[in-house]
């Protein structure tokens, strides 16, 4: 086993986070580089670098912890909208090679962005739907071998 990642060692308490809620499989703490207030980590409390990789038990535990932490932000912030988002991988963005799942609560007029601001430089939303190459690439996704 490598060296013990950032989560890891937060979870030990080697280093000391803002606890945010906690269930038997998954931790959540307060970003402390916030997008914006609220900024909440929620991390599954075994170690593991993609999603994928976790057990169908714990992905669900991981989720059930999404879920509580909106519910907390949510009373907080008296919002319902949520950006959540999960970086899978390096390639994705992720910092730190241990699933965890971004929740930020969204107020009007806060200057957070859609997804598509991520890749400015993609077709307008308003632009013609290549449905053929949507569709052969679908097909192609359905018969890969899991």
């Amino acid at each position: 086993m490598g060296e013990p990642t950032l989560f890891d060692r937060i979870l030990s308490g080697e280093i000391p986070s803002h606890c945010v809620a906690e269930g038997e499989h998954w931790y959540a703490f307060l970003d402390i580089f916030p997008r914006r207030e609220g900024h909440t980590l929620v991390i599954p409390k075994q170690s593991v670098q993609r999603l994928k990789d976790l057990s169908t038990h714990a992905r669900n535990e991981l989720f059930e912890g999404v879920a509580e932490v909106q519910q907390r932000l949510s009373h907080q912030f008296n919002t319902s909208d949520f950006t959540v988002c999960l970086h899978d991988g390096p390639l994705a963005g992720q910092e730190v090679p241990h699933v965890h799942v971004h929740v930020l609560p969204r107020l009007q007029g806060d200057g957070g962005l859609t997804l598509h601001a991520m890749w400015p430089n993609t077709p307008s939303m308003s632009g013609e739907i290549d449905h053929a190459s949507l569709a052969e690439l679908s097909q192609r996704l359905r018969e890969v071998n899991q």
